[in-house]
């Protein structure tokens, strides 16, 4: 990213915005600043962090326009700057955003004001909103699409002298999913262990990959496709195995299933996998891997696997059987299913 280049090279911007639903990217940008902006003897003095759920942005203000008291610049963070968004905020704290908008006009020379908060959206018809937007360097963390995780990916595994090929980052993006957070820790497992050879293969990510949950139920979808019943239950068994609870596993094979109905009815409509994506608001890579499943399900099958989730959900809640038994059952039923 052209923000993060900046920072690598020095050229700092008294005020920075950032926010987005995609965290690590928000994280990775705080982190550059501090290991940019600050020496490790630095830290303790010129760092400070403020949640603004709590503290006033008066306090954290006046943070900002005192001099460092060790080296040139200072960093100051304001988490969750609520006031940005739409939202009202839990806590009763009073700000004076009049002085915020001041400061933006004229912030300290001295310091780095950094406004961080996970929200996919600012209120853009707040004077403070369009003050950061006109004064302040901004990231964006949206969720990446497919081929910019592919790019992400394999800019990762570059950067440490090493590769992976098309097929392994495929075969990563569908055991891990979109989550920037769960890739980086896979891809420092995947590069730690092949020092020595240089080169991930899909054959290694396959061995060495942890499965989300979410993966898992996907995986058991489609052995039910498949027709492979006894790996549908190892699957199942191996959760449990693992302390997840029935009414869990069956909350996401419900919120799959709901997808591979949303998803078909939507392309019959001629709707393309970003328009979907756009639609359901979930991620486009999501959505690929729904329709390729729901090409494999009439509408009268998703009908009454639908039915089947309803009433095995009743029964989990009213306690009419056992938790195991009831989610088993329906783990049968779905393979007496004659799925198209």
């Amino acid at each position: 990213m052209k923000l993060w280049e900046k920072i690598e090279k020095k050229q700092f911007s008294p005020l920075y915005l950032l926010y987005g639903t995609e965290s690590f990217l928000i994280n990775e940008t705080k982190q550059k600043l501090m290991t940019n902006v600050l020496t490790d003897e630095e830290m303790d003095f010129n760092l400070s962090i403020y949640d603004m759920e709590e503290t006033t942005v008066e306090e954290a203000l006046e943070d900002a326009e005192t001099f460092p008291f060790f080296g040139d610049k200072k960093i100051v963070f304001l988490n969750n700057p609520i006031f940005l968004t739409s939202e009202k905020s839990k806590d009763k704290v009073e700000h004076n955003i009049k002085k915020l908008e001041s400061y933006i006009e004229s912030p300290a020379p001295y310091s780095i004001l950094v406004l961080a908060g996970n929200y996919e959206k600012l209120d853009e018809r707040k004077k403070i909103t369009k003050l950061l937007k006109k004064n302040a360097e901004i990231i964006e963390a949206k969720k990446l699409s497919e081929r910019e995780l592919h790019n992400w990916i394999s800019e990762q595994i570059e950067k440490k002298g090493q590769q992976i090929n098309e097929n392994a980052i495929n075969l990563l993006l569908a055991l891990v999913g979109p989550d920037l957070m769960n890739l980086h820790s896979e891809l420092e497992k995947l590069s730690l262990y092949v020092k020595d050879s240089k080169v991930i293969t899909d054959d290694i990510v396959e061995k060495l990959t942890s499965r989300s949950l979410e993966q898992n139920i996907f995986d058991l979808v489609d052995k039910v496709v498949q027709r492979k019943m006894d790996e549908v239950f190892r699957i199942y068994y191996d959760l449990r195995k693992q302390n997840e609870e029935p009414i869990k596993i069956l909350a996401l094979l419900a919120s799959q299933f709901r997808l591979i109905y949303q998803v078909k009815e939507l392309m019959k409509r001629g709707y393309g996998q970003q328009q979907i994506a756009g639609t359901l608001k979930t991620h486009p890579f999501r959505v690929k891997l729904a329709s390729g499943q729901a090409r494999s399900f009439n509408d009268k099958e998703l009908g009454e696997i639908i039915h089947f989730l309803a009433q095995t959900d009743e029964q989990l809640k009213t306690g009419g059987s056992g938790r195991e038994v009831s989610l088993e059952l329906f783990l049968f039923k779905l393979g007496s299913l004659k799925i198209s």
